[in-house]
């Protein structure tokens, strides 16, 4: 009797654990942001910190996380040729849902080159309460200050 009812609970478990897991695939295109204060430090040139906000759009998205716009707050350092950075995202999904994402990553101040960042998905709303996950994103800034990029990452649904 005891070898059914493992493999009945292995099932549930591994059936749970497996309908629960889901894929981000989303392409964003971010305008300028809306906000940005910058602070030299004033201990060597070109050493900075800088607060700024803005907005995204997503451009494409995978059906079964439906991202449709973002709201972002970041603070980066300047040093020199680098920028550290780390922020807050806040996506509302197509059925008006949210999720909300932290992450940080590096870029350099040469704008014509790429950056890349590391993110986790926090929490949720709706559908998406109890969503735990994680991104990885790169992207290119554009010559009108706006930037693009995709993230791909998996998600699961706690209770």
């Amino acid at each position: 009797m005891r070898k059914p009812l493992f493999v009945a609970c292995s099932l549930l478990v591994f059936g749970s654990a497996t309908m629960a897991q889901g894929k981000v695939d989303t392409k964003w295109h971010c305008p300028k942001e809306s906000v940005s204060h910058k602070l030299d430090v004033g201990d060597v040139p070109d050493h900075s910190y800088i607060i700024l906000q803005g907005t995204c759009n997503a451009t494409a998205s995978d059906s079964g996380f439906a991202e449709k716009t973002g709201f972002w707050t970041e603070s980066q350092e300047a040093w020199k040729a680098s920028i550290d950075f780390h922020g807050r995202f806040n996506t509302t999904m197509e059925n008006g849902d949210k999720a909300y994402y932290k992450y940080e990553g590096s870029a350099s101040t040469d704008l014509t080159k790429p950056f890349s960042s590391k993110g986790k998905i926090l929490s949720g709303t709706g559908k998406y309460k109890g969503i735990k996950g994680s991104v990885t994103c790169s992207g290119k800034y554009n010559a009108d200050g706006s930037f693009d990029m995709g993230c791909t990452g998996t998600y699961s649904m706690g209770k």
